[in-house]
């Protein structure tokens, strides 16, 4: 059976309901007491006597912006007053048993909207319910909304708060009815984010921003090689830096390492730098990410695990009259999110407090609780907002860090990540070499497709035993990699395979996970062939997509006929067919175009408009229109927010982002060398939408695969030079 995007990163919990904030709005604060006298129909809504509805998130806010979509549908289905909902935060414990808090998949609405909406509407009927008996009235008479259950024809009216204790002696219905789309006020409205202002002005509490009382401050001094160990250290120098504490080796981390435990960051930072370390070199010390490459591009030899085998592509290939190949390389890539990696946390008393922004905190309080040899419930674990998330907070190895530590000086610590710790260690994003070969017949219409796909798994994840690995048939039943597993063209002839080649570099997650490198190769390599037959990319994809039926890949659908609607959308938008100005600037202008199926459930396509200076020293992307089909838009300003910061990180991968090993180490420290871009250097984003699904889609990484092969493209319309390997620097645009 295929595993699905969401299934794969949230493998840890049962699918349930899922709402996301970590504080109330006016501050960080939480509440764990249960009150008898508040009506709680499910673990997730809370209505007291005050009138307040509390509403129990059960994902991670990253800046998806959940807290501002989830009481919206609560408010709609529960008719509640939008101003007051507040939100807490769900932990892992008793009251949220068997349910998923694990934040990853782009789950957080796609997963929560009918669960969410089923719990409100019981809650719903049960308030309904109690006013209805205290009137004497039927309950098909009342309605709720904005706060209170009214009395239609009298015009009577009551507060949830008053209705609460009578509405929590009945029942909860088992199959309350929902709310036609019609009769929602809120859902697929341009809200602004709710929480917005308490984030510029800086009243929202991220993980950084944890104070406990005896707080010390740590940071660690990493083993710089890859599979390295601690072989010894003096303390003493560093215990002579004032306000230094304590000096201890950490073990449970990615990399063992010393701790400087002192009263403040900066003495600990000053009591790093006199610490010399003794390191071992690990086995992976000598790991060069280029050769790396060499290696891939060597792989390409193997046969590997057949992926996708439709027809028979290479006696296609062998037949056709003309015959096209190309390799492109995708290099290891960082998270760098712009919250470094940071836990606080205090060992006493046989139990654990933590404060932490992590997207697994099941996995968290687990293993914090094996290693200091309690019960998961002595294990309080608090969720902070989290200043980024993107995959590299779904593995609690900080967590770890700061449990060992606290434990060791016996006082709360906050351990604190630099930006060069947090560039060089945790885990990357695997590299890739994507092989592609076509035949075309004599038109230049394809008639075989080849795919050969190559690099490590994800290594953090659980990834197939040696004996699974034995079945050939092992990861096409896991449905991967995505972006060749399921190219959505209709392609008589097509083979693809995946060769797995590992490294000793820690691999996992990253926003948008396998679709980056197979998505650049695929729709660069369609580029390539559309102008070798004189075809317009645009139309080249549309007849590849005929009839627009549905592609069944068992238990994976993919509707060709969105796809075709979402690249007419964004022809029309982009005016595709329509040239392009010079601006009389002197510049090479140029558009490129792009598409993918995320998951089965997000259509996206994009066109990339760039200039390139006259001596290819300076590229420019100008606007990135995206049209998107991602089922119903629950809120536009969010999806639009997600669009925009997936151009920016897609973009990142174009044109900046690589991280390169030499003797077994990270060498970019920060984004001065890995490179993010600027303000001035983002693209006007322009976002459609239609809507082929009456359900909302994942959305949070639906928009990056595109971007980098969008560029591409138009970076060879405007100059006729095809670049495959990324980043995309001046130096690679050159003509040779």
């Amino acid at each position: 059976m295929r595993v699905s995007r969401r299934k794969f990163l949230g493998y840890s919990g049962q699918a349930a309901v899922g709402f996301t904030i970590a504080f109330r709005f006016d501050g960080f604060a939480e509440s764990r007491s249960d009150t008898t006298q508040d009506f709680q129909p499910n673990a997730y809504i809370r209505i007291g006597n005050d009138n307040i509805v509390r509403l129990w998130a059960t994902r991670s806010e990253m800046g998806q912006g959940v807290r501002t979509l989830l009481p919206m549908v609560l408010a709609d289905e529960l008719g509640a007053d939008w101003e007051k909902i507040v939100i807490e935060q769900a932990f892992p414990g008793a009251r949220f048993k068997n349910i998923r808090l694990r934040t990853s998949g782009s789950g957080s609405a796609a997963g929560t909207w009918r669960p969410l909406r089923v719990a409100a509407a019981a809650a719903r009927e049960m308030l309904i319910s109690a006013a209805a008996r205290k009137w004497g009235a039927e309950i098909k008479a009342c309605r709720a909304q904005h706060g209170y259950v009214v009395h239609v024809s009298s015009g009577r009216k009551l507060t949830f708060g008053e209705l609460a204790a009578q509405a929590g002696l009945l029942p909860v219905p088992s199959k309350p009815a929902l709310k036609n789309s019609s009769e929602l006020e809120l859902v697929g409205k341009r809200v602004k984010r709710r929480d917005g202002g308490n984030i510029v002005s800086g009243k929202a509490v991220y993980g950084l921003d944890v104070r406990v009382p005896g707080m010390l401050q740590a940071v660690v001094a990493r083993c710089p090689y890859l599979g390295g160990k601690l072989v010894s250290f003096d303390p003493a120098p560093t215990l002579k830096i004032a306000g230094v504490k304590h000096v201890v080796p950490v073990t449970r981390g990615f990399s063992q390492g010393v701790a400087v435990v002192a009263v403040n960051t900066w003495a600990a930072l000053k009591g790093r730098a006199a610490l010399a370390p003794v390191w071992a070199k690990g086995p992976g010390s000598d790991f060069d990410s280029a050769a790396f490459t060499r290696q891939l591009e060597g792989s390409l030899t193997q046969s590997g695990y057949p992926i996708r085998r439709d027809g028979d592509a290479p006696a296609a290939l062998a037949a056709s009259p003309q015959r096209m190949e190309a390799l492109y390389e995708y290099p290891f890539q960082a998270h760098a999110p712009l919250e470094t990696m940071n836990c606080t946390a205090h060992v006493h008393d046989g139990a654990c407090d933590i404060w932490v922004p992590t997207q697994c905190p099941e996995v968290a309080q687990q293993e914090t609780a094996e290693f200091l040899g309690i019960l998961p419930e002595a294990v309080n674990l608090n969720i902070t907002l989290l200043g980024g998330g993107f995959g590299r907070r779904l593995v609690a190895d900080y967590v770890r860090e700061a449990v060992e530590i606290s434990k060791a000086v016996r006082q709360p610590v906050q351990v604190l990540w630099t930006r060069d710790d947090d560039m060089k260690h945790g885990f990357f994003h695997p590299p890739k070499i994507e092989y592609l070969q076509a035949g075309l017949d004599e038109h230049g219409f394809p008639l075989a497709w080849m795919h050969k796909s190559t690099g490590p798994f994800l290594s953090i994840l659980d990834t197939p035993t040696a004996e699974q690995k034995k079945d050939p048939k092992v990861y096409a039943a896991m449905g991967m990699p995505w972006g060749l597993f399921d190219n959505p063209y209709n392609l008589k002839n097509h083979w693809g395979y995946y060769i797995q080649v590992d490294s000793p570099v820690p691999t996992g997650p990253w926003r948008a996970v396998m679709y980056p490198s197979t998505v650049f190769a695929r729709e660069s390599f369609l580029d390539e062939i559309a102008y070798a037959g004189k075809i317009d990319p645009l139309e080249l994809r549309l007849r590849l997509l005929e009839p627009g039926d549905i592609l069944d890949l068992k238990d994976h659908q993919v509707e060709r006929a969105r796809l075709v609607a979402v690249l007419k959308l964004v022809a029309e938008k982009s005016a595709w067919l329509q040239p392009l100005s010079s601006n009389n600037d002197g510049r090479l202008r140029g558009r490129g175009l792009a598409c993918n199926v995320y998951d089965q459930d997000c259509y996206l396509a994009q066109v990339a408009e760039v200039s390139v200076s006259r001596d290819f020293s300076n590229l420019k992307v100008h606007r990135i229109v995206s049209a998107i089909d991602c089922g119903l838009v629950l809120n536009p300003l969010g999806v639009e927010g997600q669009t925009e910061s997936a151009i920016a990180w897609g973009m990142t991968a174009a044109l900046g982002g690589k991280i390169t090993f030499r003797a077994g180490e990270a060498q970019e420290r920060s984004y001065s060398d890995f490179k993010v871009p600027r303000m001035n250097e983002m693209p006007m984003a322009k976002t459609y939408f239609r809507q082929g699904s009456p359900a909302p889609g994942g959305f949070g990484e639906t928009a990056v695969p595109t971007v980098a092969p969008a560029i591409a493209n138009a970076i060879f319309a405007a100059t006729g030079k095809r670049v495959r390997r990324l980043p995309i620097t001046p130096e690679k645009l050159a003509p040779a």
